[in-house]
């Protein structure tokens, strides 16, 4: 949509003379952020805005991450999709699948004639929203990946060395019967337990979490998240939740509130939990890389990415995509990026911004907000290890978490829960692919 801003009219006798118009195209982003992250976004915008005079964002939450994705799949149906659509990562076979839906970030640039380099990105990030011939389709714009949060208060009250190690499980196992020995009634809680526990625990420890790939390599694809290693883990929670040593918070972020508070001593989250943590906490924390189990041939290997990347949907006037093209451009930046990494834990998705962040001396000042990077970027990626791309994996998703939740309530062992978990998942991973031929 345009929005033309008539100048004065100059009445000159008997003749009406009006100045020329001035033309601001506005495009219209829909979000999934609230909080701290939703101020940082209108931030942004308001930079972008403010800086220019051709072009106006209008950025508008949607809800959650389901939510904003089905806003944004009813809005294209009804024809009144917004230009720039916040697309969480286990949508992105479904947004790939969503024929004349969605216009490739690669075609966007080239016909708007912007300067726009994928060499740029960081391929670990860049290789999830990635086309097989190498063509982006969509911008990483909050890239996270899973790290252990640590309430050094809390371990400190335990008797416990606040800087001890924490790299592996069977590490975390001991301090987590310590913590309970001494009246800790939350040792650890945990966000997102599919995508931390399951996910990126298969890609850190290079066991497959799907065939094909994890779907990369094509749409008949099966789950294979059940395998030794996957349920070695998933029964040792279990058992750890029946001992009163992991409590479960819920399936989204309901922990980090707990966490934030100082109630529980270790958090498995998303390393964007910075933010957030950094202007809650009122107590010594400091943030260490996932734990592995000891023992795991190839582990650690390197976690994958979650968040989201902005989709452009298709539908639109070509000044609206000079528009989107200059927006995205913006958002990419290396200032812009080395500060939303600096603010949010969100990784840098050019090396630009990375190489920004350190020189700036962020690190040194903060040490531990590298973690994430490095564990991203330590080795290079395997089949195993490079991402998911299933299609219906939000559904699927939510099985996962059904079939988790029946564990830690102890009314199913690890193999039973799994196994279901594929059981189910697995139609619909046939119907997506049907759907999609």
């Amino acid at each position: 949509m345009k929005k033309i801003i008539l100048g004065v009219a100059v009445l000159c006798s008997t003749v009406l003379t009006p100045n020329l118009a001035v033309a601001e195209t506005e495009i219209q982003f829909w979000h999934a952020f609230t909080g701290r992250l939703g101020e940082l976004v209108a931030e942004q915008v308001e930079t972008f805005n403010t800086g220019q005079d051709k072009y106006k964002v209008v950025a508008s939450h949607k809800g959650n991450y389901s939510e904003t994705l089905n806003a944004g799949i009813a809005a294209f149906r009804a024809k009144e999709q917004p230009n720039i659509l916040m697309v969480f990562e286990v949508g992105t076979a479904t947004m790939m699948g969503a024929k004349g839906a969605v216009k490739p970030i690669h075609e966007v640039m080239s016909e708007a004639g912007a300067t726009f380099d994928q060499d740029a990105f960081i391929s670990s990030v860049k290789g999830y929203y990635t086309s097989t011939d190498g063509q982006m389709l969509s911008l990483p714009f909050n890239s996270s990946t899973p790290v252990l949060w640590v309430n050094e208060n809390a371990l400190t009250a335990a008797g416990i060395d606040p800087k001890t190690d924490l790299s592996t499980w069977n590490k975390v196992g001991a301090v987590l019967d310590k913590l309970k020995a001494s009246g800790n009634t939350c040792p650890m809680t945990t966000a997102w337990q599919s995508w931390i526990h399951l996910e990126n625990f298969s890609a850190y420890h290079n066991v497959p979490f799907a065939s094909k790939d994890n779907g990369f390599a094509g749409l008949d694809t099966e789950l294979s998240l059940n395998g030794p290693l996957q349920v070695k883990h998933i029964q040792a929670m279990g058992d750890w939740a029946k001992d009163g040593k992991f409590i479960y918070a819920g399936r989204r972020n309901e922990g980090g509130a707990n966490f934030r508070a100082g109630e529980c001593a270790l958090f498995t989250e998303s390393s964007a939990g910075y933010a957030g943590i950094k202007k809650e906490a009122k107590f010594n924390f400091s943030v260490r890389p996932l734990p592995y189990w000891e023992g795991a041939e190839g582990a650690p290997q390197n976690t994958i990415i979650g968040g989201a990347s902005l989709w452009v949907m298709s539908g639109h006037e070509a000044e609206e995509y000079k528009a989107t093209a200059a927006f995205l451009n913006f958002l990419s930046s290396t200032d812009i990026q080395a500060k939303w990494h600096q603010n949010t834990g969100y990784l840098p998705i050019t090396s630009a911004a990375g190489d920004k962040t350190r020189i700036d001396g962020f690190y040194d000042a903060n040490p531990g907000t590298d973690i994430a990077v490095v564990q991203m970027t330590a080795k290079e990626p395997t089949a195993n290890s490079k991402g998911l791309r299933l299609g219906s994996f939000d559904q699927i998703r939510g099985i996962i978490d059904e079939e988790l939740e029946a564990v830690w309530s102890g009314d199913k062992t690890a193999q039973q829960a799994l196994d279901s978990a594929v059981a189910r998942g697995n139609p619909l991973l046939r119907r997506f692919e049907q759907a999609n031929r």
